[in-house]
């Protein structure tokens, strides 16, 4: 799987404004400036948050952005989705939408599971967990299995 920089930089903007919710509407130049995204990319993308409905903007000297819910309610998969559409795809098509013959046939499975894989897991998981550092027990334990954080 692979997370491309809108999504990553869609999650890091969620979640500056997940962590400063009490201190009013943030300013995309101010997000743009804590997270160092571009700020015309950012842009972009805080406006399709805006059509996903996981962001509110308001206008005026004291406006910028504002999660539209709470950040224990949206989790990574909405953003991730509202950005980049379905978390696992394979070239570009969903895997229910696949068909396999011969000895490739048992991939389609291989990709179904994945993908509960990763819903499971980003679907599990909310701003508010990664804002305030508390991931949840099952997603932590993954990092600590040995080779976790290498590359093979």
């Amino acid at each position: 799987m692979r997370i491309s920089a809108r999504a990553d930089y869609a999650v890091r903007a969620a979640l500056q404004l997940a962590a400063s919710r009490d201190h009013g509407p943030l300013k995309a130049e101010a997000i743009a400036a804590a997270q160092d995204i571009p700020h015309k990319f950012l842009e972009s993308i805080l406006n399709d948050m805006r059509r996903g409905g996981l962001v509110l903007s308001q206008r005026g000297g004291n406006g910028g952005y504002r999660l539209a819910r709470p950040a224990e309610s949206i989790s990574i998969a909405d953003v991730i989705r509202t950005v980049d559409g379905p978390l696992v795809s394979v070239r570009g098509v969903r895997p229910p939408e696949l068909s396999y013959t011969g000895p490739a046939e048992s991939l389609l499975p291989l990709w179904i599971a994945l993908r509960s894989n990763v819903r499971e897991i980003l679907e599990g998981v909310s701003l508010a967990d990664v804002a305030s550092a508390q991931l949840p027990a099952e997603v932590s334990a993954l990092t600590s299995t040995p080779g976790a954080w290498v590359n093979p």
